[in-house]
């Protein structure tokens, strides 16, 4: 697969709390020049990515991030001004806690309310994989699916790991048609990349393949 395919394929991200606007300016102007699916980047410069940009790159934000336990009333709140201020993606955490104390309603809900907001524009739903047990990750294909959600994500990059092969495979079993497959964290090189891609992940959250492509001049 070559590069360029790959990278067509990358939300082309910077969330640190230490991102500035020079460097999120900066990164916008990579994603442009290789051609990313889009920029992730922190909600308080959305606005100014998206004047930035204006149409020549998807602007995707973080909602609940990175620990997904603010309130769904809250998470809407965030994610509709997100969207008003441009956003055309939008990467949510759920509730782990709820999750694992089987309040399967509420995380399904939270999720529906986001995507019914979003409408036609994307909607990511962070599972945050390193925390769950492989059935719990299961019943979020399921909740997913049921939601709406366009993507099924798996990490945050903030937590104890990353994405795995393992789990993108297992996402590929268990979602609906329509939910598509985004693996975030720790992806480094582009033979990961691909590997994820052909085991049915349609998007990569990761900084790390543009610095490699830069790199090599």
């Amino acid at each position: 697969m070559e590069h360029s395919e790959i990278l067509s394929k990358v939300d082309h991200t910077l969330l640190a709390q230490t991102a500035t606007w020079e460097e999120i300016k900066g990164l916008c102007d990579d994603a442009i020049h290789y051609h990313t699916a889009s920029v992730c980047i922190p909600p308080c410069y959305v606005k100014q990515t998206k004047e930035y940009v204006k149409d020549r790159m998807a602007v995707c934000t973080v909602i609940g991030f990175p620990n997904g336990n603010t309130t769904s009333s809250v998470k809407l709140f965030e994610a509709k001004e997100a969207l008003e201020n441009g956003a055309d993606e939008i990467d949510m955490v759920i509730n782990i806690g709820a999750l694992k104390a089987g309040n399967y309603d509420l995380v399904r809900d939270e999720i529906a309310s986001l995507k019914e907001a979003c409408g036609h524009r994307i909607l990511k739903v962070i599972i945050e994989t390193c925390l769950l047990t492989e059935e719990e990750k299961i019943q979020m294909c399921r909740l997913v699916t049921e939601a709406g959600a366009d993507y099924i994500k798996t990490s945050t990059g903030f937590s104890t790991g990353g994405a795995t092969f393992e789990d993108v495979a297992l996402f590929a079993k268990h979602v609906g048609p329509q939910v598509k497959i985004k693996a975030a964290g720790g992806i480094s090189s582009f033979a990961d990349g691909e590997k994820f891609l052909e085991l049915g992940a349609s998007r990569l959250g990761t900084s790390r393949l543009v610095k490699i492509e830069k790199s090599l001049g």
